[in-house]
């Protein structure tokens, strides 16, 4: 088998394992959301921070991004500029009005760029190595390696953990994962 046949085996079973555990959490945005502000206490030198509008069964970060906003940081949120391209970061607060993007997730409708220090990132699955699965688009990798040294943790529930991820060079490894039973680093 290729590793484009592995990676497609891996995203339905991350899908179903994901669902399972959007099903089954409940409270998970608002824990996972504790668990972020908590480490931000230790982390002085990230201001600004990249988020995400959920889609389909993702982890919700609304909670973390209203207590972040709460807190004084500066918000933006990832706008699909165009395939193979990396991610841009337009800003966001609770106020921001929205319009439905690429693949159904909602973005602002006045483009506000922004260079996050922090990108904290949904996905299918991850794994003890933290590699992170998407859609398959590649466009959170692109985006860590255009932007590095930029901070990029992952945002996930921690039933979305598998034992390890077929990897490429080009699949950017996270500093860590987040979930709502904590904070998960090497």
């Amino acid at each position: 088998m290729n590793i484009a046949d592995e990676k497609q085996t891996a995203r339905k079973a991350a899908m179903a394992q994901r669902k399972a555990a959007h099903s089954a959490a409940q409270g998970a945005g608002e824990a996972a959301a504790q668990h972020v502000l908590g480490w931000l206490e230790t982390q002085p030198d990230i201001r600004s921070i990249s988020g995400y509008m959920p889609i389909h069964t993702e982890l919700d970060i609304l909670p973390a991004m209203h207590a972040l906003h709460a807190q004084g940081y500066t918000l933006s949120v990832p706008v699909i500029m165009g395939k193979a391209m990396p991610l841009k970061f337009s800003a966001w607060t609770p106020e921001t009005k929205m319009v439905k993007g690429p693949f159904g997730a909602m973005v602002p409708e006045d483009d506000s760029w922004q260079r996050p220090d922090l990108l904290l990132c949904p996905m299918l699955a991850f794994d003890g190595a933290f590699q992170r699965m998407g859609y398959g688009g590649g466009f959170y990798d692109r985006t860590i390696a255009k932007l590095a040294p930029v901070r990029a943790m992952g945002f996930a529930y921690a039933a979305q953990q598998v034992k390890t991820l077929p990897s490429e060079p080009t699949d950017m490894p996270l500093e860590g994962v987040i979930t709502e039973k904590g904070l998960l680093s090497p």
